[in-house]
């Protein structure tokens, strides 16, 4: 009971006192609050607020580091807390900057620093070229043979834990230039002290080609902050060899070994200054071949005296630096001079100048800045644009002796020799069995000679120029047609007084019916190729548009054409780098993109694939990988075609000879072997036309077999018609509106020869023909 008066006197006691118990108690808080925010803290430490240190408590009295470089042991003296007394419960931490002892190595000139690992034991030469026309092939061949000379005379049967190794040569159109010159190989795991000797070739060009890319490569590694600056430091050395031609450029100021001599200074950059033997040219057209030798002879002493002393060694001061002493120093001093101007010369520009209205002297237009050059002018660099085949060029010089008419700057135009054969009533060709184009009427043009592949059957001996990107001088499409039209007809005309010209063909011939735009390069690489084409079409000219398959982005806005083709080379990617050798590093990703893109377009334009069969490289096994392609595309047309020799060395060079041509019966084994695969696989195909005097066989889609009879020809009226009526009110048509009948004798089995014409057979196959008959 008393126990309960007391629990409810509290409960009484709290509900009468409570509001004056919680200000109280508030109040305290504040001022405890206030009066440790405004106490003076006190400057010494607890003993006790110092955690304690295993690494204090148990200190190592020295310790030794030694240098990369002297390998000397350096003394780092550390404090050590004295010992604890009674006065002093806990010991006092002293606390200071480390002492280091040691002897700075001494700097020497020239030093080479040489690569920290296993000792040398192995030096591996690798020979790398580049070669348009298989000059500089053969050029690596020799060098190949020397060097593999050299290395069986210098090895030494006792001894096989050190040598010279024979040399490897790699074609810098096949490698991938990041397993090579990001970084440098790597020795194999059972040779460890194998070290690597780059020796390269290159020549040099004044158009597009792989070198632009490979020195762009190692541009962009040098300059890379990911990357280490001398990425290639652990080579052995590099040495390089320049061809040019001095009758182009007769010193290296106007460009002689200039891209050589610009390799040379980025392995230098690359590799850390070594340079193993100084830079070699040669003059293509007198004593390439005796520099090479003496180089060469000069590249076997030293790499004989690497493997002798363990390393290049030692040089004079300056050795191994990318650019000659007066050079350099000119480069230094322009760089101290940008640096000393960005620091006391800048401009200050209030934002009230800056006029941003109409009124402006930059009219309407954005004002231009460059964000990436620092300096006193903001206005962009003006370089001034290139043309692609100058006229004072070689490239212009071997594509006119080749019977070319170079338009503008970048455009051809030149007589096929089946123009001349219509001309005499000798035959057109396969286009003619197959679509109904007669060859007189033809021109054969293309508004880009620059091509990205480099094939190894191509037709312009390699003389054409090559590239990736479009980095030249751009002609107005009117130029370029006008110039053709030009072109052409003063080539007809040159042809009048040629023995058995008939002239009826010849005054047709005056009137251009049809364009082929497949003479060489890219014609779907100009960056105005529509205006083009619709030029072509409002004088009823037709167009055949012939693309590599490396330019997704042009062929997915290219407008109508008459028929549109893609090359198919190859069914998979290996065959397809070794026969077109394209510059595009993603070359096969391309070439599927395009693919897509035709079966899109397979309902509004009439799209082919051209298989050009080259024996030993791209017919044996590979049906399968072929009807993989079509399977994907799904093309109105198949052509399949044998390879035409051209008999120049850039072919021999390639591997390619007349062994590698097919007969015709290979040809025809082929198309019905295919034919059966894309039956298998139940798409409508079938094998629809000839020509076996152009070695060619068309397959068509079951689209184009109407009412028992294919129709493989073109009504180019009809075509005309549609194309106008789509123009103007927007009615879309199908390839099958101006399909016509295909005539019979061009028909599966007949040959495909015009009846009309007549078959002159050389070196005697007439004879050889009429005895087989008998």
């Amino acid at each position: 009971m008393a126990e309960l008066s007391l629990a409810e006197g509290l409960v009484t006691f709290w509900h009468s006192y409570r509001l004056p118990i919680l200000i109280a108690t508030a109040s305290v808080a504040i001022l405890l609050r206030a009066y440790r925010k405004f106490q003076p803290k006190s400057k010494a430490v607890t003993a006790s607020s110092i955690p304690p240190s295993p690494r204090s408590q148990t200190p190592e009295k020295f310790e030794q580091i030694r240098t990369g470089e002297s390998e000397k042991p350096v003394v780092v003296e550390k404090s050590v807390p004295k010992a604890a007394t009674g006065n002093d419960p806990t010991p006092k931490v002293v606390s200071g900057p480390k002492r280091v002892f040691g002897k700075k190595p001494l700097k020497v000139a020239g030093r080479r620093r040489e690569d920290q690992g296993a000792p040398l034991s192995f030096i591996q030469p690798i020979i790398f070229f580049a070669s348009l026309t298989a000059t500089t092939e053969r050029y690596a061949q020799i060098l190949l043979e020397d060097l593999r000379a050299a290395a069986k005379e210098r090895a030494d049967p006792e001894n096989r834990e050190r040598g010279l190794l024979p040399p490897q040569i790699h074609d810098l159109s096949y490698i991938d230039f990041d397993d090579y010159f990001t970084t440098a190989p790597k020795p194999p795991s059972t040779s460890p002290g194998t070290r690597y000797v780059y020796c390269l070739l290159i020549p040099t060009y004044n158009i597009d080609t792989v070198l632009n890319t490979f020195l762009g490569h190692l541009d962009e590694t040098h300059h890379d902050f990911r990357i280490d600056t001398s990425s290639l430091s652990t080579l052995a050395g590099y040495s390089v060899f320049g061809f040019g031609d001095k009758e182009g450029w007769p010193t290296e100021e106007e460009g002689f070994c200039s891209q050589a001599k610009e390799l040379d200074r980025w392995m230098a950059k690359l590799t850390g200054k070594k340079r193993a033997y100084p830079l070699g040219l040669g003059d293509v057209k007198s004593d390439a071949e005796s520099a090479l030798k003496e180089w060469s002879r000069g590249l076997q002493d030293i790499l004989v005296d690497i493997l002798d002393n363990g390393g290049l060694g030692e040089g004079v001061a300056g050795s191994g630096d990318p650019l000659e002493s007066d050079e350099e120093d000119l480069d230094d001093e322009e760089n101290d001079g940008n640096r000393s101007k960005r620091r006391n010369g800048q401009d200050v520009v209030d934002l009230e100048d800056i006029k941003m209205g109409s009124d402006g002297p930059s009219g309407s237009g954005p004002v231009p800045v460059d964000f990436t050059t620092a300096g006193k002018s903001a206005a962009p660099n003006q370089s001034t644009v290139k043309e692609m085949v100058p006229k004072t060029s070689p490239t212009y010089a071997a594509l006119t002796k080749q019977g070319y008419t170079i338009v503008g700057s970048h455009s051809g135009v030149k007589i096929c020799r089946w123009t001349k054969s219509a001309l005499r009533g000798r035959g057109s060709c396969y286009k003619f069995s197959f679509y109904g184009i007669r060859s007189h009427l033809c021109m054969e043009a293309t508004p880009s000679l620059s091509c990205s592949n480099k094939c190894i059957f191509c037709w312009r001996h390699g003389t054409n120029p090559v590239g990736t990107t479009w980095r030249w001088k751009v002609d107005s499409p009117d130029l370029i047609f006008q110039g053709v039209k030009e072109g052409h007809y003063k080539k007809i005309k040159m042809m009048r007084g040629v023995p058995g010209v008939r002239a009826e063909r010849f005054a047709e011939a005056m009137r251009i019916r049809h364009c082929a735009l497949s003479l060489v390069g890219e014609p779907i690489f100009y960056p105005h190729i529509n205006e083009f084409l619709d030029m072509l079409h409002s004088e009823h000219i037709s167009s055949f548009l012939v693309c590599n398959a490396q330019h997704p982005d042009q062929l997915e806005t290219l407008h109508r054409v008459t028929q549109l083709y893609v090359s198919i080379d190859a069914s998979n990617r290996e065959s397809l780098r070794k026969i077109d050798r394209p510059l595009h590093r993603d070359f096969w990703e391309r070439f599927q993109r395009c693919l897509d893109i035709l079966r899109e377009k397979r309902h509004v334009q009439r799209t082919v694939f051209r298989l050009t069969l080259v024996k030993g490289f791209n017919v044996d096994d590979e049906v399968i990988g072929y009807a993989d392609l079509v399977e994907k595309a799904l093309p109105c047309f198949i052509e399949i075609k044998g390879v035409t020799y051209c008999g120049t060395s850039t072919s021999a060079g390639a591997g390619l000879t007349m062994q590698n041509v097919p007969f015709y019966e290979e040809i025809q084994e082929f198309v019905v072997s295919l034919n059966k695969e894309l039956e298998r696989r139940g798409l409508d195909y079938g094998i629809a036309a000839e020509h076996a005097h152009s070695c060619c066989v068309l397959l068509a889609s079951t689209r184009f077999h109407v009412n028992g009879k294919w129709h493989s020809r073109i009504d180019y009226d009809r075509f005309f018609e549609l194309l106008e009526k789509e123009k103007a009110d927007g009615t879309s048509f199908r390839p099958e509106d101006y399909m016509r009948e295909t005539e019979e004798w061009a028909l599966w089995g007949n040959g495909g020869f015009d009846p009309n014409d007549q078959r002159v057979h050389k070196k005697g196959k007439k004879k050889a023909l009429q005895a087989a008959t008998e």
